[in-house]
């Protein structure tokens, strides 16, 4: 690994990884026919991406593996938490959104939390599919990744769930709300 940084203690990694079991066998309707002891021995031999779950847990995600990409050879994590990460929320969409603010500048953006701790931000689809094994999101909401071309015109878009329906929205990438985060996806 080129970043000693992204390593944690032995005490610390373990800590986790009985977060992450616990978590695990707690919610199996999320991962049916997933076998704990692969999923971390995975974990194990990836300390980098170790590292970057922790950085969700911190944040307040409480990330649960949703499934297996089988084509990569993957377990795939999404933050879990009922509501938008609480650690990750008044935060504008992206470095320029924030750049482009003269005063009242937000602590940061949701594509730069989430390159600087390694993981993706939803996008609308992964979004709408988390929502298929839970209610989340019912007072909060969610950047979720944006298309180009709409980001290129200023906008960002973001999801919630109200009414027992699945919204996307769309705001200026500037703007940041107390209940709105960002939530993210880890493949390991």
């Amino acid at each position: 690994m080129d970043n000693p940084k992204k390593q944690l203690s032995d005490d610390h990694r373990n800590a986790l990884l009985g977060e992450l079991k616990a978590r695990f066998e707690k919610n199996m309707d999320r991962h049916k026919g997933l076998n704990w002891a692969k999923v971390q021995a995975k974990l194990e031999a990836n300390p980098d991406k170790l590292w970057s779950l922790d950085a969700m847990e911190e944040t307040g995600g409480e990330p649960d593996v949703i499934g297996y990409d089988t084509k990569n050879g993957e377990y795939i994590f999404v933050d879990c938490a009922a509501e938008s990460p609480k650690g990750r929320r008044s935060i504008c969409y992206d470095q320029q959104a924030l750049e482009s603010r003269k005063e009242h500048k937000p602590n940061g953006s949701a594509i730069g939390m989430a390159q600087s701790m390694g993981v993706t931000i939803l996008n609308e689809e992964e979004y709408r599919n988390l929502q298929t094994l839970g209610n989340f999101d019912l007072k909060t909401s969610s950047w979720v990744l944006t298309p180009a071309e709409t980001r290129k015109l200023g906008g960002a878009l973001f999801c919630d769930r109200r009414y027992n329906q699945v919204f996307l929205y769309h705001n200026g990438a500037e703007s940041y709300y107390a209940a709105r985060g960002f939530r993210a996806s880890l493949k390991v």
